[in-house]
């Protein structure tokens, strides 16, 4: 029986992509889930005005796809673009059902990563409703430190939900 890490790594295609790449757009049909192997990621909203919000920044070992496009057979609520140089496997989500009908410990895989999903986008609606702006920056800090200096102070700001100005003040009262 094959876990879901095996599984992507033996059948899952390689792909490359530069930094300011998009592996998808918001309005795409994407079948795929992918697994970051190397680089870094921003999937991103953008609203019919244009604006732009950050829904997450992707590090090696991150699961990322849309379960609207992929499950559901919708476009991409959302974009997911290359911040760095990254190095991506995917696999179409069909054949991982299909496998996961016969094989227990994807399913149970397959399972536990759906579950991760959801767990994380509780925590982060948890914190953009909940926390203040400068909370949000200290748990940041605190969870992924090395992640701040690979973002661009827009793209903090945007994950944030604060102007550029907001955080700036935000970071001279944290990190003073």
């Amino acid at each position: 029986m094959i876990n879901f890490h095996d599984f992507i790594q033996n059948e899952g295609n390689t792909i490359k992509k530069n930094k300011g790449e998009h592996v998808f757009i918001q309005g795409d049909s994407d079948k795929s889930l992918y697994l970051v192997k190397s680089g870094l990621l921003k999937a991103y909203y953008t609203s019919e005005e244009g604006k732009e919000f950050v829904k997450s920044f992707l590090v090696p070992s991150s699961i990322i796809g849309s379960l609207i496009s992929v499950h559901s057979g919708g476009e991409c609520s959302f974009s997911l673009l290359c911040l760095e140089p990254t190095v991506l496997k995917t696999i179409s989500f069909k054949k991982i059902k299909e496998l996961c009908k016969e094989n227990i410990v994807l399913a149970n895989d397959m399972i536990n990563i759906l579950i991760g999903f959801g767990i994380k986008k509780e925590k982060r609606e948890y914190e953009l409703l909940c926390l203040s702006p400068e909370k949000r920056f200290q748990m940041l800090v605190a969870k992924s430190p090395e992640l701040i200096s690979r973002i661009t102070q827009n793209d903090l700001a945007r994950y944030l939900g604060v102007t550029p100005v907001g955080l700036s003040r935000i970071k001279k009262r944290t990190l003073a």
